[in-house]
């Protein structure tokens, strides 16, 4: 879950990331990937609030079983401890999330695509799944009241692939965070993400839940409701 824009820069010490315990061999993009899956896996599920909704990390065996999609037995036994990002046994369709970069997606596709081969396998002919589309979308996470503005966007380009994106605007004084969404994207800085990464898996569980911010955050989560 390495975030994409990180690719040009050395990674700091892996055991400086905060939030983590000293041994911990995280890369600093990984708080990213984790809110990334994080929000989007709860989006699907506010946008589908009729559907069964299974998300990493459930495997395929509690998902053909819990879903009535078919007997688990029938999945071979060295694909049923595997878990796609996003099942939804309601509308027969699975996502797997990528940061949006070409490297990214082909195993994006190619996950998705096992994933789908090992389930078909072994659900009732009517219960047959495919890889999703249409899903997408964005969210802004607002620092310090008028601080930072970072962009989490996601896309589906291909059935099954769910791309997404982090990205950032400069501090604006004065300007709502509708002024600053309009200014020009740019890579999100690692500096920004030293600071605050930790934070921002937190802040979006937080806002989709209603539970109480987490200690240090200031600011707001603008959900996709929010966005239109």
């Amino acid at each position: 879950m390495l975030l994409a824009t990180l690719g040009a820069h050395a990674q700091p010490p892996s055991f400086t990331l905060p939030g983590r315990k000293l041994d911990s061999r995280e890369p600093w993009g990984a708080f990213l990937g984790k809110a990334a899956h994080t929000a989007l896996g709860i989006e699907y599920r506010v946008q589908h609030p009729t559907s069964r909704v299974f998300l990493d990390p459930a495997n395929l065996s509690r998902i053909v079983r819990e879903g009535r999609l078919g007997d688990p037995e029938r999945l071979a036994e060295f694909v049923r401890l595997l878990r796609p990002d996003i099942t939804d046994t309601r509308l027969l369709v699975l996502f797997e999330v990528k940061p949006d970069n070409e490297e990214s997606r082909d195993e994006g596709r190619e996950q998705a695509g096992r994933y789908l081969a090992a389930l078909n396998a072994a659900v009732d002919p009517d219960k047959k799944l495919t890889g999703g589309t249409g899903f997408q979308g964005a969210l802004f996470l607002e620092f310090e009241n008028g601080g930072a503005l970072w962009q989490l966007s996601w896309r589906t380009p291909e059935p099954g692939v769910t791309l997404y994106r982090w990205n950032y605007r400069r501090k604006k004084p004065n300007a709502s965070w509708k002024e600053r969404a309009a200014q020009k994207a740019e890579e999100l800085p690692l500096e920004e993400i030293k600071q605050r990464g930790e934070l921002a898996e937190q802040a979006i569980r937080a806002a989709y839940e209603g539970g109480e911010r987490p200690a240090g955050f200031q600011g707001q989560v603008y959900l996709p409701v929010d966005c239109r």
